[in-house]
């Protein structure tokens, strides 16, 4: 579970309007430096993680690096309407599908991977994500 939780986090992180998309390049060690065209942005962190993310309408496509697990990986998340659902495949086999759904300031994001683990992160302006 360790593996998929991290890397759901980023995804939700990203989904969610974080500073990635917005700021640039920070010198601090905990952030992910990121540099961005028209059509692609593409992140590395301090941990030599990496990810790319680009969007085809409502669809976005993410591929990575997890160094830990020394893996790669590719996800694509489709939007209808509230609804945000996503499928996903490492390089060691392991694949995941999941949801996430905003409810005014609330999003709600489910997981659950082949390996049968599950996870579920609420997020709301007020008491951030737990």
């Amino acid at each position: 579970m360790v593996r998929v939780s991290n890397v759901f986090a980023g995804f939700v992180a990203l989904l969610l309007g974080t500073q990635v998309w917005a700021a640039p390049p920070s010198p601090r060690l905990d952030r992910a430096l990121c540099t961005r065209s028209a059509t692609l942005l593409a992140c590395i962190d301090a941990y030599n993680n990496q990810y790319s993310v680009a969007m085809s309408g409502t669809t976005m496509y993410l591929r990575g690096y997890e160094s830990v697990g020394n893996r790669t990986w590719a996800q694509t998340n489709s939007r209808y309407g509230s609804m945000t659902f996503f499928t996903g495949l490492a390089s060691d086999g392991e694949a995941w599908v999941g949801y996430i759904q905003k409810v005014g300031w609330t999003t709600i994001s489910r997981v659950s991977s082949s390996s049968g683990s599950r996870s579920k992160i609420t997020c709301d302006r007020v008491m951030g994500c737990r």
